[in-house]
This record gives C-alpha cells, sequence and structure tokens, in this order.
C-alpha cells in the first residue's frame, strides 16, 4: 500500500468541475491530457475534479496549448519559490506531478480518512485513468480478493481498534493498518468465492449510482440500501468463514483473535 500521486502544484496543474467545460471549449486539444482525480473527499462524496496527467504530452503538444503552458509556467515559478530543495529540484519538470504513483491498472483506492460513523470504510476498485493523489492510499494491482477482505467487518474491526484518530474519524495508515493486518489462508475456491461477493458489492453501489459513498456508508441511511446490505452481510459471513469464526462472534472476540494472528505472525 502506498500514498497516491502529489501535485505539489500550487493548484495549477488542478481543474474544478466549474472550470472544465470552460477550458475544453477553449483549448479542445488539452482534453485527452485531462483527467479525473480522486482524493478522499472526491471519492466519498463524488465530486468532479480533474487534473492535467501530461505523462505522455511532447514539448511540442504543449507549445501548442497556451493555457495549459500558461499553467505549467505558474507550476515552475511555485516550485522554483519553495523552500524545500526537493520541490525547487522538481521545477525542471513543472508540467509533472512532483511524485508520480499511478498505477497502470485497476487498483484499490482507501481514503486515508474516514467517519466513525460509516459501518464500513468506503473502499474504492477503481480504474487505472482515475488519478489517485496523494490523499488516498492506493494498492496496484489489488484484485477483487483483496477488495473483498479489506471491506469485510472482519477488516472494519481490526482498522477501528489499530487505526489512528482525527478528532472522532478514523485515520487509515498503511504501515500501521495494512501492513500487520493478518490476512486469512485461502484455497482458489475460496479465493474465487470472496471475488465473486466482492463484485456483487460493487454492483449494488453502481445500482445507488445517484447517491455518493458518504451516503451509502452513513449509519443513519445505509438501512435504505437493502441490496447493499445484503450484498456486505454475504461477504461478511464468508469472510468469517476464513477464519474460523461464528457467525455470532463478538467484535471483541474477532480483534483478540487477529491480534493472536498477528503476534503468531511476527514471532515467525
Amino acid at each position: 500500500m502506498i500514498y497516491g500521486s502529489k501535485p505539489v502544484d500550487n493548484g495549477h496543474l488542478l481543474i474544478d468541475k466549474n472550470e472544465y467545460d470552460k477550458f475544453i471549449a477553449n483549448e479542445p486539444q488539452a482534453q485527452k491530457y485531462i483527467k479525473k482525480i480522486y482524493g478522499a473527499v472526491e471519492f466519498i462524496y463524488n465530486i468532479d475534479r480533474y487534473c492535467l496527467w501530461l505523462v505522455d504530452a511532447t514539448a511540442s503538444e504543449i507549445e501548442e496549448m497556451p493555457l495549459v503552458k500558461e499553467r505549467i509556467d505558474k507550476v515552475r515559478q511555485f516550485r522554483r519559490d519553495s523552500r524545500k530543495k526537493a520541490t525547487q529540484n522538481s521545477a525542471v519538470k513543472p508540467a509533472l506531478f512532483q511524485e508520480i504513483r499511478q498505477p497502470t491498472s485497476m487498483y484499490i483506492l482507501v481514503p486515508q480518512t474516514t467517519s466513525e460513523r460509516r459501518r464500513y470504510i468506503p473502499i474504492g476498485f477503481v480504474d487505472k485513468d482515475i488519478i489517485a493523489s496523494n490523499l488516498v492510499s492506493i494498492i496496484p494491482n489489488g484484485t477483487l480478493y483483496h477488495f473483498g477482505i479489506l471491506t469485510s467487518q472482519i477488516h472494519m474491526a481490526w482498522a477501528r481498534t489499530v487505526c489512528g484518530r482525527l478528532k472522532s474519524d478514523l485515520r487509515y495508515s498503511g504501515s500501521v493498518v495494512y501492513n500487520n493486518f493478518p490476512w486469512p489462508k485461502v484455497t482458489n475456491e475460496q479465493c474465487s468465492d470472496i471475488e465473486t461477493l466482492a463484485q456483487n458489492i460493487l454492483n449494488a453501489r453502481s445500482k445507488y449510482s445517484q447517491n455518493t459513498l458518504a451516503e451509502l456508508y452513513d449509519k443513519d441511511s445505509m438501512s435504505s440500501f437493502t441490496e447493499l446490505i445484503v450484498a456486505h452481510e454475504n461477504l461478511d459471513r464468508a469472510v468469517m468463514k476464513l477464519y474460523d469464526f461464528q457467525e455470532d462472534t463478538t467484535e471483541a472476540n474477532i480483534v483478540a483473535s487477529l491480534l493472536e494472528l498477528y503476534r503468531l505472525k511476527v514471532q515467525s
């Protein structure tokens, strides 16, 4: 698990929804270099935000896009004026994010901060063409199986126990939460079953596409989204079995067992 890409651009490589249409109208050739970008807020609240993603743009193409070039010049100046040496050094490539960690295939997205009001952390299985910012954590090459385990109540119980806190919200750290999580040992058949159940969650979300993830997973409103609840409950039961838990096992006992598995993992 790693952070997404970090622009360090003073906002000049980012394009809000209200800027997007005007920008494309005035510079249509730039459209192929404008990508949707997710931070935690954009992902959870379905806010349209975009960025200039110029990794494959040639110098001659950029010269033919004056609006893009103007933004690049502002990034260059901002980075030159920085007190940080690394930022100053990145001024030589002002068209690019300072830190690029964009996956080349589907990836798992985990918001770094999420409300305690949610029974599940809204985790995403995201297309490679959507840019992940440094305000989310990602798992490049993550599979539906990984998504299924991470979005289960087993992993949620672990996260609620070991996550840091920002006020009352959960702060998900890859180094603390993800890296130390004790994964189950599974057969190919069990892995396939989890993938199917994980896909059912994504299918259920798509049926409520008019609602944000914030609405789908808020503890007061989630009861309205029956298909999503059923999909999660089916996945939870399957993951419980992978750990040999009974359906009525309490969260305290689940966490105690996971901590014991972690202890054995560290000792080995």
